[in-house]
């Protein structure tokens, strides 16, 4: 997505105005472009056969440098701690790594969520090809549905070694966040603060309906979790200063200056300085102010640098970087993966939709809020509430996209890609429900019930 002309920046930041400047600068007054990003768990069959989380030498490597010598994706100057390939770029898009060996596309900025869906198509025909020699399988859903935290690698990146050891200090789901959950994002602009104020709104007053759409994680460790999205769950067990759907965003009129007073008050993980993340936990605020003494007592100040890296390390459920990020749903299949750009889309481009989609959530109180949330990851489309609800946003969302008519070489509008989740609305059941009654409550740890959790979640790569 576009980012503010300063991205790295280590200018140091004189005051907090900077800040709001930050956003300001980041504005787009048209032309205006959808990124999107998605996560999968990486599978290989063990010497008893039995499919086991992938490890970062033995697959992750090899799968990185694949798609780097056959499809003409280039290293990222982005290492790992001893220099280990990490990330991959191409055409504004990139390749990257979670914690726990999660393999991250994030989509490169594009006009239509056409664009974006045939940038998908072209990742699951390149990760196939690469991972079905190899004998892994890639998953998409947005818990891992059988392996323990001690199951899986620890990718090799600086900055998981600090939140590591910090977050589980948070929360007690922290680290299953980092090496057992995977989602589905879509990125979008902002002309100005306003339009920014309003699609931030929007976006996390219906992103419970959002997580009851794409919810896709009923099981924990082979067993059903008692959750459509274990995923969602966990997000509220993290860490309550960087998560959450922000109250503050409800209140009032909106402006840059709310959501950087809000920003300055999270402790950051980290500071960044000659490739090293040190930790420091304070406040961003009295980094600001004081500064980070290293271990050599040279004083560090905030630099714009520092500031873009501790707005990647807050995680509501819609949050600002240079665009907005929705990050309520789980990660889905090749089927429905492209739903969310265009849902989000149909919401926030047209107004009579965005109106209308306000109007289902406008009067809920925060504790309101905050219980859809719960019932949506709990129960997802079998919540009477929550399933009407989401009809309803289906319907506005695909009337807006059909008036913004636009069409793809075969003369579709953008609500095609609507239509897998018009069909899970039309039966009252998410991708979550469907994996419950095809494999039960307890397809079980051992290995056949790891090759039917892994048939269910498959996105790209071997057949088990």
């Amino acid at each position: 997505m576009s980012a503010p002309t300063w991205r790295g920046d280590a200018t140091e930041i004189e005051s907090s105005d900077e800040l709001v400047r930050w956003f300001e600068r980041a504005k787009r007054a048209d032309g205006h472009l959808i990124g999107t990003e998605q996560e999968k768990f990486g599978l290989y069959l063990d010497d008893q056969g039995t499919p086991a989380p992938v490890r970062y030498r033995e697959h992750v490597l090899p799968t990185l440098e694949g798609l780097r010598d056959r499809f003409g994706w280039r290293e990222s100057r982005d290492r790992g701690v001893g220099g280990e390939l990490i990330a991959l770029e191409r055409d504004g898009a990139s390749i990257t790594l979670e914690p726990g060996g999660q393999f991250e596309l994030s989509g490169a900025p594009l006009p239509t969520v056409h664009h974006t869906c045939a940038e998908f198509t072209t990742h699951y025909e390149e990760l196939t090809a690469v991972a079905e020699p190899m004998g892994v399988s890639w998953l998409a859903c947005g818990f891992h549905p059988f392996a323990t935290r001690d199951e899986i690698d620890l990718m090799p990146k600086g900055r998981y070694e600090v939140m590591r050891a910090y977050l589980p200090t948070r929360g007690d789901m922290a680290l299953d966040m980092m090496l057992r959950t995977c989602t589905v994002q879509a990125n979008f602009d902002y002309k100005d603060e306003a339009q920014c104020g309003r699609r931030l709104r929007l976006m996390l007053g219906v992103s419970s309906l959002i997580t009851a759409l794409f919810a896709n994680s009923p099981y924990r460790e082979g067993e059903a979790a008692g959750v459509r999205s274990l995923r969602s769950q966990v997000w509220e067990h993290v860490d309550p200063d960087r998560c959450g759907l922000l109250p503050f965003v409800f209140e009032g009129a909106f402006s840059w200056q709310r959501y950087v007073d809000w920003a300055l008050d999270v402790p950051m993980f980290f500071v960044r300085r000659e490739g090293r993340y040190n930790p420091y936990h304070v406040p961003f605020r009295r980094f600001l102010a004081e500064g980070f003494r290293d271990g050599q007592g040279t004083v560090h100040r905030a630099t714009q640098a520092d500031w873009e890296l501790h707005l990647s390390t807050l995680f509501p459920e819609v949050r600002l970087k240079p665009f907005i990020e929705i990050r309520g749903a789980d990660s889905v299949g090749s089927r429905t993966v492209c739903a969310l750009p265009a849902l989000c889309k149909g919401l926030m481009y047209d107004d009579d939709a965005r109106d209308g989609a306000w109007e289902l959530v406008r009067d809920l109180d925060f504790a309101a809020r905050m219980d859809l949330w719960r019932r949506a990851r709990t129960h997802g489309l079998c919540d009477p509430e929550v399933l009407a609800k989401c009809k309803a946003l289906l319907a506005l969302a695909r009337a807006g996209l059909d008036r913004l008519d636009v069409r793809d070489s075969k003369d579709r509008t953008e609500a095609r890609f609507l239509d897998a989740l018009d069909a899970q609305v039309e039966r009252g059941a998410t991708p979550a429900g469907d994996a419950l009654a095809t494999l039960g409550e307890n397809p079980g740890r051992g290995a056949e019930g790891r090759k039917q959790l892994a048939r269910q979640f498959r996105f790209a790569g071997a057949e088990f």
